[in-house]
């Protein structure tokens, strides 16, 4: 094992992984961001990832439980309110549901989970697995990601304006995130970075940046084998109504 990573080459190390595997170089996101999706395949899109999002605040639950420090209790919680809503602000779950409203879905057939992909789903539950089983260094280095987040939902937003501008109603989720994705990273990375006193343990915050980003693309992988090529969802999963289908 080498020596310990200064908190600026271990930085330089969790960056150097997202720009590798973080999903925003996937092919499906390419197709999103060149307008080539139809409305099915959005469709599908926010049927599916409406699981993860819904599973966020279940992760930050475990972690806030994990924690005997108080003050990171406090910090972290933040994320659950983010998302459940705080009965004066909605929360990201109910944006991303008016989010798949815009593309013509229902509030109940996305939040049943009825029809989520079996691979979506076993990619999701991977990462709370990951969270509960793994170290405490491994499962707040998961939600790194968020450090390389802030500059695809800053070009989905634009895209999505100029290719899909039937879905500006649906946005505000995107937007939220804008300002509450860097926050948390920081805190996040700034927390990795004084806990991870060994360099197995520097190790173990790399590794576990590496299993969600593979996380979040085998979620793509799942969706674009499903709805764009082959184009082959299993039984049970959001089926695509044909282009003018009512």
């Amino acid at each position: 094992m080498s020596a310990l990573l200064s908190a600026e080459e271990l930085t330089r190390e969790l960056d150097r992984i997202g720009e590798e595997r973080y999903h925003h170089r996937h092919p499906f996101h390419a197709l999103m961001h060149e307008g080539k999706l139809s409305r099915g395949q959005l469709q599908a899109w926010a049927l599916n990832r409406y699981y993860y999002q819904s599973r966020i605040p279940i992760k930050d639950a475990f972690i806030v439980a994990r924690s005997t420090d108080a003050d990171f209790r406090r910090a972290w919680r933040k994320r659950i309110v983010d998302h459940d809503g705080d009965g004066k602000d909605a929360g990201g779950i109910a944006r991303w549901l008016a989010l798949a409203e815009a593309t013509g879905l229902t509030r109940e057939q996305v939040a049943s989970e009825r029809q989520v992909l079996p691979a979506v789903r076993f990619a999701v539950d991977s990462y709370l697995d990951l969270v509960q089983r793994g170290t405490m260094i491994e499962a707040v280095a998961s939600s790194l990601t968020e450090l390389f987040a802030g500059k695809l939902i800053a070009l989905r937003l634009d895209r999505m304006r100029e290719h899909y501008p039937w879905m500006e109603n649906g946005l505000s989720y995107f937007q939220k995130r804008l300002t509450q994705a860097p926050e948390d990273s920081q805190f996040a990375l700034q927390w990795v970075i004084e806990h991870a006193q060994s360099r197995a343990q520097q190790e173990q915050a790399c590794h576990a940046l590496r299993a969600k980003c593979d996380i979040l693309w085998a979620q793509l992988d799942a969706i674009h084998f499903a709805y764009v090529e082959p184009g082959w969802p299993p039984p049970g999963a959001f089926q695509m109504r044909a282009e003018g289908q009512a």
